[in-house]
């Protein structure tokens, strides 16, 4: 597997080369180019996925790290025709959205995807009941090497035509949480607001780029794992979500408290 470090530290003007499974030569060793770390952001209308995208490629950029931004298919659509899409539509905006962050993939060493085919599938099954999309969604999502939940502790503001309205985000956000148990897709829910979301996602990248010192750890060594104030559950996320949206005005609690290991599952908000 390659050393998501070793991608990551490239220099911004370094040459990325344009097939992930290319070989480098190096004198006359021959070594494989490094492959791109793709996170994907998710999540139901107005909870801050575009946002996000663009804070955390600043900050990683700020850090040395070479990174690109994935734009959502769906919004360019809506753009370019003045319109929302129709059912028959829907398939070439999931199509696009998996091409746009392949062929970054290939300029990049990180890349931030403001969503996924997958959220084009929800899309279409929650607003046509059009389930077909599903299957290609899930193996293009695949191509994640962490996927972003964002959570709907944020309030829904309209963004002309490309929102549909406060009462769809719950169908989208269980539909979405099902599909990615379905699938056995590894995802981590980021909440709060502000700096604080962007920490907490932050957090699970610099997870993901850890890894490799993580394997090297002598086994037997201790890992460190949050638990829920309330529960004895790890991944719970129940009890400081209900906090974070009450009004009694008790501190949230730090990004450090949001996720210990990335979920494969979560309760349904």
């Amino acid at each position: 597997m390659t050393d998501p470090m070793k991608r990551a530290n490239m220099r911004m003007d370094d040459p990325v080369p344009a097939d992930a499974d290319e070989t480098v030569t190096v004198g006359k060793a021959t070594e494989a180019a490094p492959r791109a770390l793709v996170i994907g952001v998710v999540g139901a209308e107005s909870t801050g996925k575009t946002l996000l995208v663009k804070e955390l490629g600043r900050t990683l950029r700020e850090r040395g790290l070479q990174v690109t931004s994935v734009p959502e298919a769906l919004r360019l659509f809506c753009d370019r025709e003045g319109r929302t899409p129709r059912v028959n539509e829907q398939r070439a905006i999931a199509e696009e959205q998996t091409q746009l962050i392949a062929a970054a993939a290939q300029r990049a060493a990180i890349v931030l995807a403001d969503t996924t085919a997958l959220m084009t599938a929800v899309y279409s099954e929650v607003i046509f009941g059009d389930t077909s999309l599903h299957g290609q969604a899930l193996a293009d999502h695949a191509r994640c090497d962490l996927t972003l939940l964002t959570a709907q502790d944020l309030p829904w503001v309209p963004d002309g035509i490309i929102r549909d309205g406060p009462q769809v985000r719950e169908a989208v956000d269980t539909c979405l949480r099902r599909l990615l148990q379905e699938g056995g897709v590894p995802h981590a829910l980021v909440m709060g607001k502000g700096l604080r979301r962007q920490a907490n996602a932050l957090s699970c990248i610099e997870h993901l780029l850890s890894e490799p010192a993580r394997r090297q750890r002598p086994a037997g060594s201790s890992r460190w794992r949050w638990f829920c104030d309330n529960c004895d559950d790890g991944e719970c996320e129940q009890h400081w979500l209900t906090r974070a949206g009450s009004s009694s005005g008790s501190a949230s609690p730090g990004p450090d408290t949001v996720l210990g290991e990335p979920s494969g599952g979560d309760h349904a908000a």
